[in-house]
């Protein structure tokens, strides 16, 4: 590992963080990006052994409510599966109440959840302009735009795959739902969907939230899970009902859709799993432990390289 740091009057300052990942390499960065005057925050992870002028799959990883871009990194283990292989991975930050503060970040998933939903902050434009970013100065391929989230962030992946299906290929929300007034997308979008049958959060028959963060939301009940299912199969031209097996010694309820050729719809039910990342690390020390029956990370990140526009 190797750290480089500028010491200014007792301020560190970060400026790159190379790690070695085998036979890969990846870059670190914290950036900023101003957008509605508003400075938004985000880290990249890339390659360093990619070939002048190769375009790179582009994945968006979208943390929780309350959360940042680095509990989104530390949690689901992205940069270590997929920047080896040649991918950029990304984790933004959404919007609080305290700019400096770097945690207890929300998105706007139009009904969820705190500061972000309850200022109408423009979270599908900034990731929009981020991708125009990235694909114009990072080599980001705009034919391989992933986006995948848990919890609120899963929430927002629901929203940017409709809002931005011009620019997203796939999407994978996590322990995450849909509410029922999200926009038709223009274009055909990828979907994997992952949620836990016990989950309290984000409960697997829709409604209001148990959890601890209920008050975040304005009132507005979740549909069952499986409208998920059912809003990407008819987004994407795929046939209604789903084909439905039981994967993992019964531990895994997976429906896939058939669906046109490119474009796929498949959702995962962990039914030993709570609200958290399947086979990732715990978010915090109240949380719900994740699931060992499914590794979500690999699980996405194989889906999503199958996708292309």
């Amino acid at each position: 590992m190797r750290l480089s740091i500028f010491f200014n009057f007792g301020i560190i300052t970060l400026v790159f963080l190379q790690i070695s990942f085998g036979a890969g390499f990846a870059h670190a960065e914290e950036r900023t990006l101003m957008h509605n005057n508003q400075q938004r925050h985000y880290i990249i992870d890339k390659p360093q052994n990619v070939a002048e002028g190769t375009r790179s799959p582009l994945i968006f990883v979208l943390h929780g409510g309350g959360g940042n871009g680095e509990s989104a990194k530390r949690m689901t283990g992205f940069t270590e599966l997929a920047v080896p292989r040649g991918a950029i991975v990304v984790y933004p930050t959404g919007s609080g109440k305290f700019a400096r503060i770097k945690k207890l970040k929300t998105w706007n998933a139009t009904h969820c959840c705190g500061y972000a939903m309850e200022n109408n902050v423009d979270d599908v434009g900034f990731i929009r302009a981020l991708i125009d970013r990235l694909v114009a100065h990072d080599n980001a391929d705009p034919k391989r735009v992933y986006v995948t989230g848990m919890s609120n962030g899963a929430m927002m992946t629901n929203q940017l795959g409709a809002a931005l299906s011009d620019k997203i290929t796939a999407i994978a929300p996590v322990v995450g739902g849909m509410f029922g007034d999200e926009q038709k997308p223009d274009y055909p979008v990828s979907a994997l969907i992952i949620n836990g049958k016990l989950d309290e959060s984000v409960p697997l028959i829709g409604g209001q939230s148990d959890g601890r963060f209920k008050s975040s939301w304005d009132g507005t009940p979740l549909k069952p899970s499986s409208y998920q299912g059912t809003f990407w199969a008819a987004a994407n031209g795929c046939v209604s009902d789903p084909v439905t097996t039981q994967q993992a010694g019964a531990a895994l309820t997976v429906e896939r859709y058939q669906c046109p050729k490119g474009q796929e719809v498949e959702r995962i039910v962990v039914n030993n799993g709570g609200h958290a990342w399947p086979g990732g690390e715990q978010g915090s020390r109240l949380g719900d432990k994740p699931p060992q029956s499914l590794d979500a990370t690999k699980a996405i990140y194989e889906f999503f390289m199958r996708q292309s526009k």
